[in-house]
C-alpha cells in the first residue's frame, strides 16, 4: 500500500502535473500545503495524533443503524457529530494545535473556513490556551460565526467565497506571524481526522466497507489510511455532491484542479480544489467515487431525524444519501460503516431540507386546479381531499389573472401524504373530478392556462 502512494506521487512528479500556475500559487501559499511537494501520510502518522488527542475529544458511538432494514445493508453509523463542536473536525483541530512549538503558540494560529474547522480551531484552542483567529466568507452561517466568538475565537468575515477568505487570512499570517492550519490538507489535521478511522474499526467486526463524504479530502484521506492499514480489504467508498465534485475531478485529472462549485445542501462538501497531501495520500487507497444528487441528500437527512432521532448537515448524510439512491447496490448484503461526520445544519436550512425530503418523498404534494367560483366551489375540493384522507397544510386561490372564465378561480394546495401510493390516490381522485389539474413544481400561482 505504501508502495502504491510512493508511486503515485512519482507519476504525479514526473509528469509536471504538480507544476503550479501562477493564479495556484496566489492561492496555495501554505508550505505545508504545496503542489511541487506533497507529503503522503502514513499510518504510525495516525497512530501518534489518536495518542494525542485521546483526552481532548469525544470516542463517540459507532452503532447498528435501524436504515440496516430499509436498505438491506448491515449499517453501521459513526456518530461523530456528537464531538461538543458538533463535526469530526475536532480531531484534526486538536492534534494540530497540540503540536504546534512554542514559537508558535506564543502568535497563535489562523485560518479560513466555512464553520467546522473554524468551530473546532475555536473551542480547542480556548482549551488550550492558544489564540485562533478565523476568516469567514460572508456566505458562513451567522449561527457558526457566532459560536466562534464565543470560544474565544477572532472572527473576521471578509470574502465573497472561501477562495477570497483564504487569500485573507494567508495575507495575515505573513503580516502578524500566525500560522496558517488548512482545514483538510494540513498533515496534522489529515492525521487527526484518521482517528476515526481507528475509532471505526476498534468498534465494528468484520467490516466491508466505510462510506465517507469527501470534501477537501482530509477525512477520506485518513480514514482510508487508517483503515487500508489494518485490514486492506475494506472498501472505501468516497462521495461528493454532483454540484461540488472536486476529487472525482481531481481523480480523472491525476492531480488537485480547481473547478467550479455551485450551491449544495452539502456546504461543508463545497470545497473548490481538494488538498495536496490529502490527494496523494488518499487517491490510492479509494476504491470507488459516488456523486450524489441533491435531492437524495434532502431524503437522507430525513430519514436520520426521522429514524435515528440524528440531526445531521447535509455534508453528514452523503454517505446515507448514495446508498438511498441506489448508487451503491453492489453492497447488499455487507456490513457498512457511515460517518456521520458533522450536525452543524442552520435551523432554518433544516426546515427546507425536511420539506424538501418530503416532497421527493411524495409526502409533501402541490396541486394546481380550476374550481368553480361560485358558492362552495372551494368547499367541495375540500371535502374530496379529505375523504382521501389527506391533510391540507395550505391553500391559496387566484381569480384575477386566471386564463379560464370569470365563473372560474384556480386553486393551489400544498398537502400531506403518507407516502407516495396514498399520493397517487389523491391524483386520481382529481382528475376523476376536474378537468384542469396539475402536480408538482411546473405550476404557475399567477397566469396559469390549464
Amino acid at each position: 500500500m505504501v508502495n502504491d502512494q510512493k508511486q503515485y506521487v512519482e507519476m504525479w512528479e514526473e509528469s509536471d502535473q504538480g507544476e503550479q500556475t501562477e493564479e495556484n500559487q496566489q492561492y496555495f501559499e501554505d508550505p505545508q500545503c504545496t503542489a511541487d511537494s506533497p507529503q503522503v501520510l502514513t499510518f504510525p502518522d495516525i497512530t501518534s495524533a489518536a495518542f494525542k488527542i485521546k483526552t481532548g475529544i469525544i470516542r463517540t458511538p459507532c452503532v447498528k443503524s435501524h436504515l440496516s432494514a430499509i436498505t438491506g445493508m448491515d449499517i453501521y453509523l459513526k456518530k461523530d457529530f456528537l464531538q461538543f463542536t458538533g463535526s469530526f473536525k475536532e480531531r484534526g483541530a486538536c492534534y494540530a494545535l497540540m503540536m504546534l512549538s512554542e514559537e508558535q503558540r506564543k502568535y497563535g494560529v489562523i485560518s479560513a473556513s466555512l464553520g467546522n474547522h473554524a468551530l473546532a480551531l475555536s473551542y480547542h484552542g480556548h482549551r488550550l490556551g492558544v489564540h485562533v483567529t478565523v476568516v469567514m466568507p460572508i456566505i458562513a452561517p451567522i449561527m457558526k460565526i457566532q459560536c466562534c466568538k464565543q470560544h474565544g475565537a477572532e472572527v473576521i468575515v471578509k470574502g465573497n467565497d472561501m477562495k477570497e477568505a483564504k487569500a485573507h487570512a494567508m495575507n495575515l499570517a505573513q503580516k502578524k506571524g500566525f500560522t496558517y492550519i488548512n482545514g483538510y490538507d494540513h498533515p496534522h489535521i489529515i492525521s487527526g481526522q484518521g482517528t476515526l478511522g481507528l475509532e471505526i474499526v476498534e468498534q465494528v467486526e468484520d467490516i466491508d466497507a466505510v462510506v465517507v463524504p469527501v470534501g477537501g479530502g482530509g477525512l477520506i484521506a485518513g480514514v482510508a489510511l487508517a483503515v487500508k492499514s489494518l485490514h486492506p480489504n475494506i472498501k472505501v467508498i468516497g462521495v461528493e455532491s454532483e454540484r461540488c465534485s472536486s476529487f472525482s475531478q481531481a481523480l480523472e485529472a491525476g492531480k488537485p484542479v480547481p473547478i467550479t462549485i455551485q450551491s449544495t445542501l452539502a456546504d461543508g462538501l463545497a470545497v473548490p480544489m481538494v488538498g495536496y497531501n490529502a490527494f496523494v495520500t488518499a487517491a490510492p487507497l479509494i476504491d470507488k467515487m459516488v456523486l450524489v444528487k441533491e435531492e437524495w441528500l434532502a431524503i437522507a437527512i430525513l430519514r436520520l431525524v426521522e429514524l435515528e432521532k440524528c440531526v445531521v448537515e447535509g455534508a453528514g448524510a452523503a454517505g446515507l444519501a448514495a446508498i438511498l439512491a441506489g448508487q451503491l447496490n453492489e453492497l447488499k448484503g455487507k456490513k457498512v460503516v457511515i460517518p456521520l461526520c458533522g450536525g452543524n445544519i442552520d435551523t432554518t436550512i433544516l426546515g427546507r431540507c425536511l420539506e424538501r425530503g418530503l416532497a421527493v418523498d411524495g409526502r409533501l404534494v402541490k396541486f394546481s386546479v380550476t374550481v368553480s367560483d361560485r358558492p362552495g366551489g372551494i368547499a367541495d375540493l375540500c371535502k374530496l381531499v379529505n375523504k382521501t384522507g389527506v391533510s391540507i397544510k395550505d391553500i391559496i386561490h387566484e381569480r384575477a389573472w386566471i386564463a379560464s372564465d370569470v365563473f372560474s378561480v384556480q386553486v393551489t394546495v400544498v398537502c400531506e401524504t403518507m407516502d407516495k401510493e396514498h399520493a397517487n390516490k389523491l391524483r386520481q381522485v382529481l382528475n376523476k373530478n376536474y378537468t384542469r389539474v396539475v402536480f408538482g413544481d411546473t405550476i404557475n400561482p399567477i397566469v396559469n392556462d390549464f
